[in-house]
């Protein structure tokens, strides 16, 4: 059944009438806590007509709105028009929260509703304490999923399992560590809903979202059974034999409730309340001890062993030639005037896809010529993309996933000789993500101690950039994982050896240009001694900066040298798979300064 907005607003009212809600919140979430979702759980695009990555609709009887980020207003402007969906510009000072709003628009003794399968239990309590206060209730209650009848299934792609020559670890041996953890917090079930964390775990590798690939199912590890809940559909006689050896035992998906319903009222849940969903969470016994801290699979996963770190190296290899073959292929592209922004998209999943143990690309390519390249999360589409001009400035922001690894890499380069005011910027930029690459620091460092030597050149000239310097990334899975990252907000995980994370400040001047310099560092340590333990960064992005663009006058020598020790690594590393043509590229572009 194919409805306008305007209907299917209509339709929700008239739902939230018969079941007494005053108004009803529809989140950008999945049961999952995923950052990029399956087609299944775009409940906030079905209501709303709106596609960007981050929003929230809210709906009452009268009115409706959109709460969303300053990277989707223009977008958010367009596709809201004609639906009787009002644009809250989240972040903008005068906007208020979700909550400030209801709290302001409802009166006390009404109702609130969500789909608890759409909120952490975490957010559930942070926004019923909220509502409290204003004499306002909340209830758990899925009312899109009533209305929604053309709703796409859920995936049935067939999962595949991870070979150990690229986990380093099997599936059994991370059970028995979660086990261990478990015991020593006295916990009996262990409920796992992140996609990632199921995938890590078991092994398990699919193609159920664009760009990651994980697999749909949860898990609840027992002391003396680990079970897998999935659409057995979706399981290979591999996938099963592997599951079956290791210990894990399946069930269909939905059954999760039953399982966590007929726990022993006397159980003791660790659950992560900032991942699982309220829903899952109202199943398990009420009566039972709820151990709440952040997910041991996620701390566990965030250190790649020796095995995941090779395979990383050895995916940078084949990133570091497919991106040679496509900048060698767009200096002669650009020049016929023809190329667009999305051309340059598609043309980079060609060379990629030419690699070994190539599977997808890790995220949606960003591709941003001249003005477009300020926009940070600019998506060019087949049907709105720019022209690409021998002259100006381009930022590629792009990723591969790899059996090996997962790569993510921003460069930007001028098709023409630069301006000194582009070459300034830049060089600021490429001295901060330097510095940030060369870092030195003991022992229990977080990442929000570190972001100021990314931004402090910038910083020094009254110029910034909102994003975050550094995000986790994964091995063969999410593009940003966590627990760890660079940024200002204050982050309690310390950088451990293992930790893969991005280096990649920037600068964007509207209506101008976007500069971003990105490379995936890896934490290692470096030495002991009578203060503490040192650690430093492995520089794992094999792709050489652009030197047209570098004022060399601005860099001290440290930052000199490791430019010109960078690109030797980059040449000696990949030159022996390139053929002549590329290899002569490649060395004028790691040329010595």
């Amino acid at each position: 059944m194919t409805t306008s907005v305007p209907e299917r607003l209509a339709l929700l009212r008239k739902a939230m009438q018969e079941q007494h809600a005053d108004a009803y919140i529809i989140p950008s979430t999945d049961p999952h806590a995923s950052e990029y979702i399956a087609d299944c759980w775009k409940e906030r695009p079905w209501i709303s007509g709106f596609t960007g990555s981050a929003g929230e609709v809210v709906v009452t009887a009268e009115e409706a709105f959109l709460w969303t980020d300053s990277r989707y207003f223009l977008q958010a402007g367009m596709q809201l028009e004609g639906s009787g969906i009002g644009l809250m510009k989240d972040g903008i000072p005068g906007t208020p929260s979700v909550s400030e709003w209801l709290a302001g628009h409802l009166h006390s003794g009404q109702t609130v509703a969500i789909n608890p399968e759409m909120i952490s239990v975490s957010a559930f309590a942070a926004l019923r304490d909220q509502l409290a206060a204003a004499g306002i209730a909340l209830q758990s209650m899925d009312l899109i999923g009533r209305l929604w009848n053309d709703r796409p299934d859920i995936p049935l792609n067939p999962c595949f399992i991870l070979s150990e020559q690229y986990s380093g670890k099997s599936a059994a041996e991370k059970i028995q560590d979660i086990r261990h953890i478990m015991q020593a917090q006295q916990a009996t079930a262990y409920v796992i809903s992140s996609l990632d964390e199921l995938c890590w775990l078991l092994n398990l590798r699919g193609s159920d979202v664009k760009c990651t690939p994980v697999v749909i199912g949860y898990v609840l590890v027992e002391q003396a059974q680990c079970t897998l809940f999935i659409d057995p559909r979706k399981l290979t006689p591999e996938a099963t034999a592997y599951l079956t050896q290791n210990g894990v035992q399946t069930r269909a998906y939905s059954t999760i409730f039953d399982a966590l319903r007929s726990l022993p009222a006397e159980s003791s849940v660790l659950l992560d309340d900032t991942k699982l969903n309220e829903a899952l969470y109202e199943a398990l016994p009420a009566a039972g001890r709820k151990i709440r801290q952040s997910s041991p699979v996620t701390q566990m996963k965030a250190v790649k062993n020796t095995v995941e770190l090779e395979g990383v190296r050895r995916a940078m290899k084949e990133d570091g030639k497919a991106l040679v073959r496509f900048f060698m292929w767009l200096e002669k592209a650009v020049q016929t005037g023809q190329i667009t922004e999305f051309d340059t998209c598609t043309k980079l999943r060609e060379f990629r896809a030419q690699g070994r143990n190539f599977v997808d690309e890790s995220f949606t390519t960003i591709a941003g010529y001249g003005p477009n390249g300020a926009i940070v999360h600019y998506d060019a589409d087949e049907h709105n993309s720019a022209t690409l001009r021998p002259t100006g400035m381009f930022l590629l922001d792009s990723g591969g996933q790899y059996l090996d690894g997962t790569t993510d890499i921003t460069r930007t380069i001028c098709f023409d000789a630069p301006s000194e005011a582009m070459r300034h910027d830049y060089t600021l930029v490429l001295k901060g993500h330097i510095d940030l690459a060369l870092a030195q620091f003991p022992e229990g460092t977080r990442g929000n101690q570190l972001d100021v030597l990314a931004r402090q050149y910038l910083w020094n000239e009254n110029l910034s950039y909102g994003h975050g310097t550094g995000h986790g990334v994964g091995h063969f899975l999410c593009v940003h994982e966590g627990p760890q990252n660079i940024r200002t907000d204050n982050n309690p995980t310390p950088l451990r050896p293992g930790m893969i994370i991005s280096d990649e400040p920037g600068l964007y001047r509207a209506g101008q240009w976007g500069i971003r310099i990105e490379n995936l560092i890896a934490v290692q340590e470096r030495t002991t001694n009578d203060f503490a333990r040192f650690y430093g960064f492995e520089v794992l992005t094999l792709f050489p900066y652009h030197q047209p663009l570098i004022d060399w006058s601005m860099l001290n020598e440290r930052q000199t040298a490791y430019i010109n020790h960078y690109h030797e690594v980059v040449y000696r590393t990949l030159a022996p798979e390139l053929n002549e043509e590329e290899q002569q590229w490649l060395a004028g572009q790691c040329r010595k300064h």
